[in-house]
């Protein structure tokens, strides 16, 4: 069999990819061992939100009183928290699937490895062996959960993010190890449905990789929810002959052993590129990811590789967009480069986290000379009245030119805000422009235009 396109992998890199080549008239097949939709929708991004979301009602329901409802004392049903999240997944895949038939797009169930002269071998799922030929090869195989030596995973003590998601019993108590995305969104979620969370951070701060002030933010809202924050800390080793776990820290006051139910390990991934036939295609690979050019095209010709597996932000909607922009080079149209210092990066704790651009750090560092402007919402109406004032809408502005170099926010439904700054900065916008532009009130994302203006000392309710 004979295509134009080839994708190895339907994550939101791949059937974004697939769907995109169809549309531009391309034959595609798409090859996919386990279920369509990849680890975003069947792992990752979408159950876990589901979680989220179940583990926010039953907090809701917890502080009725504080809203003037009268509700009974709530129970959180783990068992059916993790089924709704799993129906979720399940509706997800199941739509990818619907639009890979609506696409006339040919999916191929099996493991898929590259070959020489734009070939791939695919294992079918009953064992079956074929080749099939492609003018275009793309890999998006994406990442898994990273094990580090000292912490192996065993699914039952010691656990990655998929098992988090489908545990048969709710913990009594939990250390999650790393506090990038994956480790907060789980501690947030365990610790609010009454599991004791410890977090164990290497770094001398949580999410370091979001603004410092950011992070110490969410480091205060954590530790009044009762979830305990350890930076600076080593784990040395973990024990799991026992019923549970003991976990063997090193911290700056010496070794400290921690006990619980369970380990959490959420120390980042590590991308799929091993056995699929990058060595015999000749691929060039460089500290675990695949060198593209500004087009994703491989070194070799007619490969192309998207996603986690090449060294640029390991999120979905960036592998969507990578996608997209391959295919419409291949397609010959024009296509803008993607702009890396403008993804908006997301965070569903509670508060959420949302950014992009600069951090005030990296601003300074690149030698802009900066105006910062900070909008707590504490100050804001609507989330008075929301009952969420946690939290802050913190720009970064060039102090000559005005353009936005970053934003960072930290509060209720900031995730849905960012989007707003990201278009600002495509479009090259300037500070007062956002400020200029009128925003509904009461609203979270006047908090945008109030930050904006108190860099500009304009600020009015502060």
């Amino acid at each position: 069999m004979k295509y134009d396109i080839i994708v190895l992998g339907s994550g939101p890199g791949g059937y974004v990819t697939a769907i995109r080549a169809a549309q531009l008239g391309f034959k595609t097949a798409i090859i996919e061992k386990e279920n369509l939709g990849g680890v975003c929708l069947n792992w990752g991004c979408i159950p876990t939100k589901a979680l989220l979301k179940s583990a926010q009602v039953f907090d809701y329901i917890k502080h009725a009183d504080s809203y003037g409802v009268v509700a009974a004392e709530p129970q959180a049903d783990f068992s059916k928290m993790v089924l709704r999240s799993r129906e979720v997944a399940e509706s997800m895949s199941n739509g990818v699937s619907f639009l890979m038939r609506k696409n006339k797009i040919t999916v191929i169930k099996g493991y898929g490895k590259v070959l020489p002269e734009k070939k791939v071998h695919i294992t079918h799922e009953d064992g079956l062996e074929s080749v099939v030929d492609a003018d275009h090869i793309i890999i998006a195989t994406g990442a898994r959960a990273r094990q580090l030596p000292n912490l192996p995973i065993d699914g039952e003590k010691v656990i990655g993010y998929r098992q988090a998601m489908t545990m048969k019993q709710q913990p009594e108590s939990m250390i999650v190890v790393g506090s990038g995305a994956i480790g907060v969104e789980f501690a947030y979620f365990y610790n609010t449905i009454g599991t004791k969370v410890t977090i164990v951070e290497y770094l001398d701060r949580i999410v370091p990789l979001e603004d410092e002030e950011v992070s110490r933010q969410l480091t205060r809202s954590f530790k009044k929810s009762k979830i305990k924050v350890m930076t600076s800390s080593e784990l040395l080793s973990v024990d799991t002959s026992g019923e549970g776990v003991k976990a063997l820290v090193k911290t700056k006051k010496g070794e400290q052993e921690l006990e619980a139910d369970v380990v959490l390990s959420a120390v980042g991934i590590k991308s799929n590129i091993e056995n699929i036939g990058l060595e015999e295609t000749g691929i060039k690979v460089q500290r675990d990811k695949i060198v593209v050019d500004d087009y994703y095209q491989t070194n070799i010709p007619g490969y192309y590789a998207i996603g986690d597996v090449i060294n640029t932000p390991a999120l979905a909607h960036v592998a969507s967009a990578e996608g997209i922009t391959c295919i419409e080079k291949i397609a010959g149209l024009d296509p803008e480069r993607i702009n890396y210092n403008n993804i908006p990066g997301a965070i569903y704790t509670e508060p959420q986290i949302a950014s992009t651009g600069y951090t005030e750090k990296q601003a300074l560092e690149a030698g802009h000379d900066i105006l910062v402007g900070k909008f707590p919402f504490t100050a804001s109406g609507k989330a008075k009245a929301a009952g969420h004032t946690e939290g802050f809408v913190k720009m970064i502005i060039d102090k000559k030119y005005g353009e936005i170099l970053g934003a960072h926010m930290i509060g209720d439904n900031v995730t849905e805000m960012i989007a707003e700054i990201v278009a600002a900065r495509k479009a090259e916008a300037t500070g007062h422009t956002l400020l200029k532009s009128i925003h509904p009130h009461p609203t979270m994302s006047e908090a945008i235009m109030e930050a904006v203006a108190a860099a500009y000392d304009e600020v009015i309710h502060l």
